[in-house]
């Protein structure tokens, strides 16, 4: 189950989110022909990642930034472009590129230090831009509460798309970070829990004088949770390709 897209069109070209997603794709680019080589991509990881043990020591300070262009594989890659195509947009739209620009770096750095929190001595490398866009998801959660987002689940062979409120996907994405955070150690590899979590805080704690500028509970109010410009609207159009039709069985007598 995952988001494929809202219904929540923006006003402006997000140039930033375009930019941001061809720095995380170019980078990944850069270095994924040597992640079969264990020295020379583990080189890569103590060189730009986050490790948190380094922060502690007074190392590597710049890696709170650089960690946020890495990532681990083609699928992490491709999960956090989608998640950061979906939602980018309407916060550009709303702070401007130079406005978005800050709050995505700055929320991306309160991710990694909220990683950094749950495990100083760890010397597990932490990279992903997944912390930044919690943040944006954040920032969406206050200011649209209930777009709609449209949900792809898929189970086997059935697949099927289903538009729910913005609130219903963030709030049980935020649930399952903060639990899988309280579950996790931070000295053993996999997902950073907290970094998500702490992000998608960040964001929320950054969008505030955004949604007061726009009147607080009363633009809540005067929108319902809604974007304050129609929503796009999608069908499924059926396809162009023509079916086969089925034979007839032929009558007559049969020996």
């Amino acid at each position: 189950m995952f988001p494929i897209r809202d219904h929540n069109p923006s006003g402006r070209t997000p140039y930033i989110t375009y930019l941001l997603m061809a720095a995380n794709i170019g980078i990944f680019l850069s270095y994924v022909g040597v992640m079969q080589n264990t020295q020379l991509i583990n080189e890569v990881w103590y060189n730009w990642a986050l490790i948190p043990a380094r922060l502690n020591n007074g190392e590597a300070s710049y890696t709170v930034i650089s960690s946020m262009f890495l990532h681990g594989g083609w699928m992490h890659l491709a999960g956090n472009m989608l998640f950061l195509y979906i939602f980018g947009d309407n916060i550009e739209d709303e702070l401007g590129h130079l406005g978005y620009l800050v709050f995505y770096l700055v929320a991306g750095i309160a991710a990694g230090l909220a990683q950094y929190a749950s495990g100083p001595a760890s010397y597990v490398p932490m990279v992903g831009a997944s912390g930044a866009i919690a943040g944006v998801m954040g920032a969406y959660l206050l200011l649209f509460p209930k777009a709609k987002v449209d949900i792809l689940i898929i189970l086997i062979v059935f697949f099927k798309i289903f538009p729910i409120p913005a609130w219903i996907m963030l709030a049980a994405w935020f649930a399952m970070q903060f639990v899988g955070g309280i579950g996790a150690s931070p000295d053993n590899g996999g997902v950073a829990y907290w970094a998500h979590a702490g992000g998608f805080v960040a964001g929320v704690a950054l969008a505030i004088p955004v949604w007061l500028r726009l009147g607080g509970p009363a633009f809540w109010n005067k929108t319902h949770g809604l974007p304050p410009h129609p929503q796009a609207q999608y069908k499924l159009v059926a396809s162009a390709i023509p079916k086969a039709g089925r034979r007839r069985k032929p009558r007559g007598p049969w020996t």
